[in-house]
Order: C-alpha cells, then structure tokens, then sequence
C-alpha cells in the first residue's frame, strides 16, 4: 500500500545541469561534499562526541570562504559558519551525530559494522550536515558572482537525537537575528509539506537502593531495579488514561550486573511525546511522580535529570512553499541498474513496507502533515521563520532508525538524495534574497501563528548541555 498519493513528476533528477552558478557550484562541489558525507558515515560519531565529523564540515566551509565560530552555547562540537555580504540573513541547519547501537555497513543485508562507537546513521545525519553545508557554498558563490546583499549562515549543531543541541543555541539568543532558516532531512520519500511533530522530554531515572546477597540475606537488601520495574509498572498503566496522541517509551540503561546481587543501583531513560508543549510538561511530571511512588514502595531513594526537551515543529506556509516548488522544478530520483539492483535487495528485508521501489522518481503532493517523531529543529521554527524539505536517500520503505538506513545512507543512493536536498536548499534560498518581501510575509506568518504574548522558554530549563549523556 503506497503512503502517498504522488503527483507524477516526468522529469526526474539527473545530473545533467544548466549553466547557472547555483547549479554549475553544486556540481563543481559534488565530489568534495559526497566525500565529507562518506567520511561522516564513516566516523559514526555519537551526539556532543562528535569531534571528527564537526572539524570535517566546519573546516570544509572554511576552505571555501566561511568564517567559522566554533564551540557556541557551550558545546565544544557546535560552530557557525557565515559568509555575509550585509543584507538578510538565511540559516541553514546542519546535523551529524549517529545513533548507538546500529553499526552497520552498506552491505544489502544485516552485517554489523567493526567501528569504536558500535554507531551508525540510522537516521542519515551525515547526509543531514554534508548537503546543507554543500548547499550553503552553493548559495555563497552565487551571492559573490552576483554581488547580491545578503548573508548565508551554516549552523553546525550536534546531538539531534536525544541531545537537544539547537535548544542551546536557541536559548543563547544565535537565532536571533536570523530572518529565515531552512533544512532538510533524509528519509525514503521526496516531500517539502507543512509537516508538524510532537514535542517532547525525557529525563533519566536513577534508583539506589542496598546491595545484599540475593539468598543469602536477601532481607537485608533493598533493590533498585525493584523501583525502575515498580515505576515501569506504573507508566504502563498511566498509558491508559492519557490523551491519545500520547508517546511515551524508556530503556532500563542500567540494571545490575549478577543475579545474586541485590542491585543497589538502577537508571531508566524516559521518553514524554505529545503534539503540545503545555501537554507533555503535565506528562513529564505525572511520569517523576511514578518514579516517586516507586521509590516509597521499594524504599530506595530516587533522583532524576532532565535530559533533552524539544518544541514541536511549527510550519510556515509562506517559505514552505517555496521549497516545493524548487523540489517539483527538480523532480525525483532515478536508480541506475546496478541501484535497483540492491533496492530490491534491500526491499527483500523489510518488514510491511509502505512504499514501493519507483515512488524515488516523484513528488508528494503539498499538504499538512504530522510526524509522531520529535526534533530540535521545533525550537528554532518557533523563534524564526523555518522550512524544510525530505528527500529519498533510503530505498523506499525503509524505516528511520534501522539497519536499512545506515546501509543505504552509505552507498551512490543516499548521495542522490542529498544531491537532491543540496539543490532544492539552494535554489530556494536564491529565490528568497531575489524576493526580499517573502521574509516580511514569512515572519507575519510565525507572529501570527505564535500569538503576539509569546515568549520562549525551554522545555530542558536552565540547565546545562548534557554532554556526557551517550557516555
């Protein structure tokens, strides 16, 4: 069963290009950003421990004329990247952390990968930051060509998943003068809707209790594992009585170690997702008063950290249609034989896919859409006029976060799409300085979609950047 009812785009994407300076950049640049995205897959660099992919992008922009600020809000693996000729000021968001536990190579069937982190792009954040820095050189070379007013800014942020890296950046105020921001993400579709997500927080749980010999004297012990499960037990009832569109998901990260031993030290990791931010702040906290509950019961003491929290993504109709009509003027993507040679492949080994090989060639139609996923990039529509696009560098049907993903994400088809991405990013944003009324009309549109009395204020407080928290 297709996802999608797609418009049918004739004129698929090729590398056949014109001669314009956006397209004659993005080709001249191609084989130096598909070797930053293959090294980025390589390094599988876990979030805030992302130290070779960020020197990687932040030196590769270096080289081609951009100033660099690194280690911004705090966070050593954080930069910005800016060529400025005065004039407006577009951001354009740039990820790289991979995901643990998914090393993977870009073999068509499951063979884990030998590397240091046992990581790997399941989400494709290496084709994230290397095609939005890709398309920021783009849109410097027309600017210079053209002596165009205007200023092209690359935020390197780091620890999209779980980490919340751009909240940071937001709370230090680096938004603030920006007028527009686009991104981009990978995925197994090409679409640019006004997509919404929910939002989100998630905090680590850590029980301690008293070690005793598990026969022996088991009188004399108090388990902390017996709080996480009392407390498991307890949000998996809460379930039931809790708005529908509700997530709410965890992993006991730490439980002990022999079974003989009473453990005296337990963590759980909670995830809290609802479309509104007001409605996952009242989960948030009905979830600390299960762990609260679990701590009484077992007679262990409990302590918690919040750990990451996300806006939802706000959609800004205005930019976003822009950056459709760019990615229908480019079309889809086309597999050469040896490519649906491993699509099919690859589609052999999923698990009732939604889509099917072919669906890379087109278009989704333009509408609203919602994503029960989370991201960072929430915070940063909520300050500034944000839009962005999905581009097909996983076969069709893949699922985000899989082997599949980090396997696709390191072969000629998830360059195709970041190809794809880096084009449709450039040409929007030379079409934006071409049309300067847009941003006025484009932060008309956040005003009012916010609300006049909006004020931002983190979902993760005030507290610090969690950077050991993949350690």
């Amino acid at each position: 069963m297709n996802k999608f009812a797609y418009i049918v785009i004739f004129t698929t994407f090729s590398f056949s290009i014109s001669s314009d300076v956006i397209n004659s950049s993005i080709e001249e640049n191609s084989k130096i950003f598909e070797n930053v995205a293959l090294e980025i897959w390589e390094f599988a660099e876990l979030g805030y421990l992302e130290d070779k992919s960020s020197a990687l992008l932040a030196d590769t922009l270096k080289a081609n004329g951009f100033k660099i600020t690194k280690g911004v809000a705090g966070i050593p693996t954080s930069f910005i990247a800016e060529y400025s000729n005065g004039g407006p000021v577009i951001g354009i968001l740039g990820e790289f952390d991979a995901l643990p536990g998914l090393a993977q190579t870009s073999a068509p069937f499951k063979e884990i990968a030998i590397n240091d982190t046992n990581a790997g792009h399941a989400c494709g954040h290496h084709l994230f930051g290397a095609a939005s820095a890709w398309a920021a050189v783009a849109v410097k070379d027309w600017i210079i060509k053209n002596n165009i007013k205007g200023t092209i800014r690359f935020y390197g942020t780091p620890a999209e998943e779980g980490g919340s890296g751009k909240v940071y950046m937001v709370r230090e105020g680096l938004f603030d003068d920006v007028d527009i921001v686009l991104h981009w993400h990978p995925d197994d579709t090409n679409s640019a809707n006004n997509r919404t997500s929910n939002s989100n927080k998630s905090g680590k749980f850590t029980f301690k209790g008293i070690s005793a010999h598990a026969a022996g004297s088991p009188e004399l012990g108090r388990s902390a594992l017996d709080g996480v499960e009392a407390m498991n037990n307890m949000v998996n009832m809460m379930r039931e009585h809790v708005p529908q569109e509700s997530r709410i998901h965890y992993v006991i990260t730490k439980g002990g170690l022999a079974p003989n031993v009473v453990p005296d030290l337990a963590e759980v990791y909670y995830y809290v997702r609802h479309p509104k931010m007001s409605v996952v702040e009242e989960l948030f906290e009905r979830v600390v008063k299960t762990a609260e509950g679990a701590a009484m019961g077992t007679e262990t003491n409990m302590t918690y950290e919040v750990m990451h929290g996300n806006y939802s993504l706000l959609p800004n109709n205005t930019i976003q249609k822009i950056v459709y009509d760019n990615l229908v003027s480019l079309g889809g993507i086309s597999y050469t034989d040896e490519e649906h040679k491993y699509a099919n492949e690859i589609y052999q080994t999923f698990f009732k896919p939604e889509l099917e090989i072919g669906s890379q060639m087109l278009i989704a139609p333009f509408k609203d859409s919602h994503s029960y996923g989370s991201t960072d990039v929430g915070d940063v529509s909520w300050v500034v006029p944000t839009a962005g696009l999905r581009t097909a560098t996983w076969v069709p049907g893949t699922a985000a976060h899989s082997w599949q993903a980090v396997s696709t994400g390191g072969t000629s088809i998830g360059l195709k799409g970041a190809k794809l991405a880096a084009l449709t990013l450039s040409k929007s944003i030379k079409y934006i300085f071409e049309n300067p009324y847009l941003i006025e009309d484009a932060n008309n549109e956040l005003l009012e979609r916010t609300g006049k009395d909006f004020a931002y204020k983190p979902l993760l407080g005030n507290r610090k950047p969690p950077l050991g928290y993949r350690n």
